[in-house]
């Protein structure tokens, strides 16, 4: 059974936990040196089943943790983080990585809400505590998203999928909403390229990026519009005329701004038969799901109305029969009857409003680009740091946060296709073309990773586990 002598801890908390509030934790401990038992409602080995450096084990303590924090149990909550402490060291295997991570979260949580007055102070006091996530250059994060198949993987199979749905249009307007900053639009354009014959001319391109003002890792260190001059000239260099147009929106307000300008450029354009394509990689799950108090999407406006009401339409509802903002976004994009929609996103759910539930979510999901790290990036690395500190702030942003700053609300494939079809929108197949790209791609990767057909979707796969999906649709 776990005992609480007045041993210290062997090191300070991972500089988590710094001096003078690390000794604090200490004298706590040294003041039980005549305790026999730990503390009451204290996990013990034979109530976790294994022993405490077990990651099942290491899950159960974060949850009962967790716990301990929700029902401002101050006490349980700091004896429970001294364990997780000593246990999930910071540069330990992948598991204990993992689970310092959540560690560093639970602290930001309990600081957060107040419930530890040791931990607020020390939260609140320490710049060593504050997350340094890296403002990536345009080669450093094609670089670094080359290294791995979790954004390739929807790369290629969404790049098969607009090719085959373009063919034969000699304009192709591409929506880019990705988490990438448009890192996926060269592979595209690439593709675009090597179809060509001789004997027929490229397409136009016409991309149409969100310039958000969220920081959301991973982060450029370059404007939009900076970024926008190096796409023209690659396409340029790859013989295709590429246009490119920042609309300033924000995923709070479900792209209100961006889905009014592109309503409006559908009634300029609706006769010259452009194929209008909108990519959503890894972006929509950033789409708040609480109703109460955001605007909402008029998904079908009367063509009687004047062009500046083909805006969203604002509104203020407390009804908790009112459609999400993703539901009405989603509708609002069939209205602009495109020609497909890509959607990729991790197969996950981050959504519960529970933070034991969520917790457990994010563990059993998150564990994974911990276990895939080693196959790619070599302890000490800064690629490995600048990866790393991406997955604490995700992970920070599940546990410590909630209401609107909690942005990072996964949702599981079955239910973004429910919403598509509740949005009449229907699936299209992913032909053999497409799997055999991404097939090979894989290839270039670490063999833990894998490919599955689910219905007309494909899904990325690590030692058997869901990590990202791939769907396509069209209008129903």
């Amino acid at each position: 059974m776990m005992q609480f002598t007045e041993t210290p801890p062997p090191t300070s908390l991972h500089q988590i936990i710094p001096a003078p509030y690390s000794n604090n934790l200490q004298m706590m401990n040294k003041n039980q040196t005549h305790r026999t038992r730990p503390w009451p409602g204290f996990p013990t080995p034979k109530s976790l089943g294994t022993n405490f450096g077990d990651a099942n084990c290491m899950e159960q303590l974060l949850v009962h943790c967790a716990n301990a924090i929700e029902t401002n149990d101050a006490t349980l909550t700091q004896q429970i983080l001294w364990v997780l402490n000593n246990i999930a060291p910071q540069d330990g295997d992948s598991n204990q990585r993992l689970t310092c991570a959540f560690l560093r979260a639970l602290i930001a949580r309990a600081a957060r809400i107040g419930s530890c007055k040791v931990l607020a102070a020390m939260a609140n006091s320490q710049a060593n505590f504050t997350i340094h996530t890296h403002k990536f250059s345009v080669i450093e994060l094609a670089s670094f998203i080359d290294l791995t198949p979790w954004h390739r993987f929807g790369f290629t199979a969404a790049n098969a999928a607009i090719l085959e749905a373009v063919e034969g249009y000699s304009v192709v307007h591409i929506v880019d909403l990705s988490l990438t900053h448009c890192m996926q639009i060269p592979t595209l354009v690439d593709a675009i390229a090597s179809r060509q014959d001789g004997n027929v001319s490229p397409p136009l391109l016409k991309l149409t990026v969100a310039g958000t003002t969220e920081d959301i890792p991973p982060m450029l260190d370059l404007s939009y519009e900076e970024l926008g001059f190096k796409l023209v000239n690659f396409a340029r260099s790859r013989n295709i005329i590429l246009e490119f147009r920042v609309i300033p929106s924000s995923y709070t307000d479900g792209f209100a701004n961006l889905i009014q300008q592109l309503r409006v450029q559908n009634l300029v354009y609706a006769e010259s038969g452009e194929a209008l394509v909108v990519n959503c990689h890894m972006m929509l799950h950033y789409i708040p799901e609480e109703t109460s108090t955001l605007p909402l999407i008029n998904p079908n406006p009367s063509s009687s109305r004047s062009t500046s009401s083909y805006a969203f339409d604002v509104a203020l509802s407390s009804s908790s029969t009112t459609p999400s903002l993703r539901t009405m976004f989603l509708k609002a994009l069939r209205g602009l009857d495109p020609t497909i929609v890509v959607l990729v996103d991790e197969d996950a759910d981050l959504t519960s409003n529970n933070l034991v539930c969520r917790l457990r979510s994010a563990f059993n999901y998150l564990w994974i680009p911990y276990d895939t790290v080693d196959t790619f990036l070599p302890r000490g690395s800064e690629q490995r740091q600048w990866y790393e500190a991406d997955m604490c702030w995700k992970i920070e942003n599940v546990i410590a946060y909630e209401g609107f700053q909690r942005v990072e609300r996964l949702e599981p494939k079955c239910r973004w296709v429910q919403r598509m079809r509740n949005a009449n929108f229907r699936s299209v197949l992913f032909g053999e073309d497409a799997v055999s790209e991404v097939k090979a791609m894989l290839d270039e990767h670490a063999a833990g990773w894998g490919l599955k057909r689910e219905e007309e979707d494909v899904v990325l796969t690590w030692k058997g586990h869901n990590v990202v999906f791939a769907t396509a649709w069209i209008p129903a």
